[in-house]
């Protein structure tokens, strides 16, 4: 069968990748083509735009990229209507992929989403769109089938999948990492400033400026694949260390972290380091996200949990003072353990290793059977 994936992040391109692995073991003459990143090209999909192109966040950037969004939808439309699919599989990008699922239904294109849209935080009405316009949702976290369940609309709940990504990730030595890096023989506290340009320009200074308060400690930003070194040199601390696409390495041997909101924060608790998450965004776009926000949480951790876990700085919490107060805090073995104690309660509840097989099969299942 032929199959379309749109991926719009590396999140999005991470998870992906094992989708597309798994959908090649459940069908061996899977014919893969897709929006998205080097991760699922690896995977053997075709890869026709790369989600570099597509990354724009925040009521400004969408604004002054408005010509380069709408071009990349109308290449989209005419590549699927070519490519003639099977299914258009969307995942997560919703700003994006709604539209696609739009269209897509009324061209008579079967609509899969996997990694639904966050739409329980924000516009819960989009719920009655979902409906409308996609055949099947498989969702990964555990208190999305409930949501789904008000709008009559049943969903497959499938585990999350970074459980098997990272527990797929390779053990990485210690002394090799910290020599191949030139970094010293200090506890490592970890920056995850995130993979967007706008992230990061609004939130490395800050995240990078409290160094001399932690002198026993040396900090290593981790510098995401989307991004050339040369960007992060903007806005940091000379004295940082940065390593360049190797997250999961320096997860591995952080002993705390400081970490932008998003599925960083998750992978940071599911490696079991003790994390501060933070957030800053346009002022405009952030009155308007006050105003429509439905959860009482940005960290996915604390939604999952349904409780604070990890301390969130959001827009005007995230400052120098916060962020060190925080920071001393996680190095306090007390606050230390009721985390990592958490942290496991946290993994139990995203479900077992499996969550990308179980969610090719089903498609491949649900496509068999139509």
């Amino acid at each position: 069968m032929k199959y379309y994936i749109i991926a719009g992040e590396p999140s999005g391109d991470l998870q992906a990748s094992y989708l597309v692995k798994e959908l090649k073991l459940a069908d061996p003459d899977a014919d893969i083509r897709c929006f998205g990143g080097d991760l699922m090209e690896q995977q053997g999909a075709t890869l026709v735009k790369h989600y570099k192109e597509m990354a724009f966040m925040g009521f400004e950037q969408v604004i002054l990229n408005l010509r380069t969004i709408l071009n990349n939808i109308k290449f989209c439309k005419q590549d699927i209507l070519k490519f003639n699919p099977d299914v258009l599989i969307l995942v997560d990008y919703p700003g994006f992929n709604m539209k696609m699922a739009k269209w897509a239904h009324e061209n008579n294109i079967r609509v899969y989403y996997y990694i639904s849209p966050k739409i329980w935080a924000w516009n819960q009405k989009r719920g009655f769109k979902i409906k409308a316009y996609v055949d099947k949702m498989f969702v990964i976290l555990p208190f999305e089938e409930d949501f789904y369940a008000k709008f009559d609309y049943p969903v497959d709940y499938v585990g999350h999948p970074l459980l098997d990504i990272i527990g797929d990730h390779p053990k990485s030595d210690p002394v090799a990492f910290r020599k191949n890096h030139q970094l010293s023989e200090k506890p490592i506290i970890a920056i995850l400033p995130g993979s967007r340009k706008q992230e990061i320009s609004k939130m490395l200074s800050l995240m990078s400026s409290i160094t001399e308060f932690f002198p026993d400690y040396q900090f290593v930003i981790a510098g995401a694949p989307s991004q050339p070194l040369s960007f992060y040199h903007r806005f940091m601390n000379h004295d940082i260390s940065i390593v360049e696409n190797k997250t999961y390495d320096l997860l591995q041997h952080a002993h705390a972290a400081i970490v932008a909101s998003g599925t960083a924060a998750l992978e940071t608790a599911l490696f079991k380091v003790p994390q501060v998450v933070c957030y800053k965004v346009d002022y405009i776009f952030y009155k308007i996200a006050m105003m429509v926000v439905k959860v009482d949480y940005a960290s996915l951790v604390n939604l999952v949990m349904n409780k604070e876990v990890v301390k969130e700085l959001i827009q005007y919490d995230f400052n120098k003072d916060n962020l060190i107060n925080e920071l001393k805090k996680l190095i306090e073995p007390k606050n230390r353990e009721r985390m990592l104690r958490e942290y496991n309660e946290l993994a139990a509840k995203l479900g077992g290793y499996g969550a990308s097989k179980r969610t090719a099969e089903k498609i491949v299942a649900y496509l068999s059977n139509s």
